[in-house]
């Protein structure tokens, strides 16, 4: 039987999880007003850097005594150094789901070579919070950016804690809620959920995580873009916009007009409409199919950016060779791009839903990766 190909395309087929697709209708024009060619350190591009702090403040619903800093290196940078400037006063507690937690235990246990209880869960499952020692310093990531499981909130995280939480929410922030209070450190990229450009991270602290930096000092040397305090005091000026090294005053100019769009669709409550919107359509069209399923087994842990699938036909005999099969049909088809699941997750696919993507770019896909489906399940009958 002939398999007919579906009629309309999605206008942008740019699903990847990072970097992220842009705003919807962006064009370099868009960013003419950047401090380009002038110094970061001139009022101009001070300027410009705090109120991208302060936007991001105003936004997320930061509280008003967290620190707000934009640091090197993106996410990777803004959590290397959280745990090499704050570990090493009490014990630590990693939590790892999928493949970036896990790199933050390989750095603590074997860089860092911290004293460290490691809570592990496999992929599309999650480590129980209420199991784990708040006494502790905790390490965790908030949504599996390669699982595509979240913690569906953070009631077990006890107010009276004695150790610091940190948390790697870099697919999370501007999509799902963040409970700042049960938080001391949040991480960040401006890649992710508002489409920016690569190489720059945010860094939110809580006064609990400042005191720390100020009353204790690692038993190892900090690099100097790690360190974020002078004379056992907190070097305020890098959270008011005076940045460790030189910024990219473009990417920052695309991440304020990014942070404008996303005060016109709503804020934090129209990203996150955006985001459920588009991760709903995908399980609806998964609920009524029996060949393809939610990587997260338990539907309260399911990502609403980093939707990840896997394939469930029994006819399937090499997940990672179907998959991937799949992936390179719906790319040549030109409908969907950067789909596949991450190297080191599980066979299946992996599908952004954050709030720059619109939804009837999904729903214009998913007909597409039925086809897709068909087309390859048709491929494995022929050479059987």
């Amino acid at each position: 039987m002939a398999i007919t190909a579906p009629a309309t395309r999605p206008a942008n087929p740019r699903f990847s999880s990072g970097p992220c697709a842009k705003i919807p209708g962006f064009e370099l024009t868009m960013l003419a007003d950047a401090a380009l060619g002038r110094s970061h350190r001139a009022k101009i591009g001070k300027d410009k850097l705090k109120a991208a702090i302060e936007t991001t403040r105003d936004i997320l619903g930061v509280p008003a005594d967290y620190r707000i800093g934009i640091v090197p290196a993106s996410d990777t940078g803004a959590v290397e150094m959280a745990l090499w400037s704050l570990l090493g006063a009490r014990k630590a507690t990693m939590v790892a789901w999928e493949s970036f937690g896990a790199g933050w235990v390989t750095d603590v246990v074997k860089q860092l070579k911290i004293d460290a209880e490691v809570k592990t869960a496999e992929y599309g499952e999650i480590v129980d919070f209420a199991t784990l020692d708040f006494d502790t310093d905790v390490v965790f990531t908030w949504n599996g950016t390669t699982s595509g499981v979240r913690l569906p909130n953070g009631d077990a995280i006890p107010a009276d804690r004695a150790g610091l939480t940190i948390c790697d929410a870099t697919s999370a922030a501007f999509a799902q809620d963040l409970p700042f209070d049960k938080l001391d450190v949040v991480t960040f990229s401006w890649q992710k959920v508002l489409g920016g450009e690569a190489a720059h991270g945010i860094l939110i602290l809580s006064p609990r995580a400042v005191e720390r930096l100020e009353t204790y000092t690692p038993a190892w040397p900090l690099p100097k873009i790690f360190r974020m305090t002078k004379g056992g005091k907190l070097i305020e000026g890098i959270f008011v916009g005076e940045t460790i090294n030189t910024p990219s005053m473009l990417c920052v100019e695309d991440y304020l007009v990014a942070l404008d769009w996303a005060k016109s669709v709503g804020g934090l409550k129209g990203l996150q409409d955006r985001a459920n919107a588009n991760a709903q359509a995908i399980w609806d069209f998964c609920a009524a199919r029996d060949w393809i399923d939610n990587l997260a087994v338990d539907p309260a842990t399911r990502s609403n950016t980093s939707v990840c699938l896997k394939f469930t036909d029994p006819r399937i005999t090499d997940g990672a060779v179907f998959a991937k099969a799949v992936q390179k049909r719906l790319e040549a088809e030109g409908v969907a791009l950067d789909v596949g699941a991450y190297r080191d997750a599980p066979a299946g696919l992996r599908i952004w839903c954050g709030g720059t993507i619109e939804t009837s770019d999904i729903e214009a896909m998913l007909p597409w990766l039925e086809y897709a489906f068909e087309a390859e399940i048709a491929a494995l009958a022929e050479t059987a």
